[in-house]
């Protein structure tokens, strides 16, 4: 997505937040997933957020709805700090704040029908059965499911269906942000495609607000209008999409970028060497540090 300076205005933001969960075992440091992380999304806007596996970017989707535990710092949405919301307050920000997993399958109910389980979080927001039935309806059209759809059950669906009905949940209560967990790393390219040009169609139509959190640069490229890069419980470079994705300025981002592979085997064989190269770099600064610790 090209990525222009017209200012959003805020919708989340967090600010110096951290994370820690206890030590494994008697007298253990609690380990520190996070620390002094800074980001801001605006409204209908796109913060792709990167990283490899461990970098902490998904405990930072999860801080956000309210799912890690917050040690330091905020998370304020729509001007209020909701860090420390209570279980009745997060029940009211559900209409604001939604998610969609990684797993299209394992976050459905197999043993519910998909009009039920679109209809579950409208009923609990008090809808009538008949206000309930229209929207699941709307929603289905909205994510292009067939209307035959809502009597059938998650496991007739294929991979990329599945996630259109967690996507179709998400947008039930016509949220304001959605944070978007991996949404498309279990789905095949081609279907991966479709689910990202359904994210986007969604965003211009409504005008919902996306942490998409995934470890595929290119992913965001496409979807993002800003990029943050985590490492290690923190962001070490954001910006604008294209810039991060294509001209980034941390060696760490720089080997996400090289790992990215690509079609000609000669300029794949130099991004591999170019990759050895900076990681050999960040090995030896990691034994520098550790001798002047």
């Amino acid at each position: 997505m090209t990525s222009t300076d017209a200012a959003f205005k805020d919708l989340l933001r967090v600010e110096k937040l951290a994370v820690e969960y206890p030590g494994k075992g008697f007298r253990a440091k609690p380990f520190r997933a996070l620390s002094d992380i800074n980001i801001s999304i605006g409204q209908g806007e796109t913060l792709g957020l990167v990283g490899e596996s461990g970098s902490g970017k998904t405990t930072l989707g999860r801080a956000v709805l309210g799912l890690a535990p917050v040690t330091g710092g905020k998370v304020i949405f729509e001007g209020n700090d909701i860090s420390q919301a209570t279980r009745k307050e997060r029940r009211k920000l559900s209409r604001d704040l939604q998610v969609v997993f990684q797993d299209p399958y394992t976050s459905l109910n197999p043993a519910l029908e998909i009009g039920d389980i679109l209809a579950e979080p409208l009923s609990v927001q008090g809808k009538s059965p008949a206000e309930a039935k229209k929207r699941v309806r709307e929603l289905l059209d909205q994510v292009g499911l067939p209307a035959d759809a809502i009597s059938r059950l998650p496991r007739e669906f294929s991979g990329g269906q599945r996630q259109r009905v967690a996507i179709a949940r998400a947008l039930a209560l016509s949220p304001k942000l959605i944070v978007c967990d991996e949404p498309v790393s279990a789905l095949d390219l081609s279907t991966q495609a479709v689910v990202l040009d359904l994210f986007l169609q969604i965003q211009r139509d409504t005008g919902v607000s996306y942490l998409f959190v995934s470890h595929d640069l290119d992913v965001v490229r496409h979807i993002s209008h800003r990029v943050a890069v985590m490492y290690r419980g923190g962001i070490v470079e954001q910006g604008p999409a294209d810039v991060v994705t294509r001209n980034p300025e941390h060696p760490y981002t720089q080997r996400l970028l090289l790992a990215s592979p690509v079609p000609d085997p000669d300029r794949q064989e130099q991004r591999r060497a170019d990759r050895h190269r900076l990681l050999e770099q960040q090995r030896q600064q990691n034994e520098q540090a550790a001798v002047l610790a």
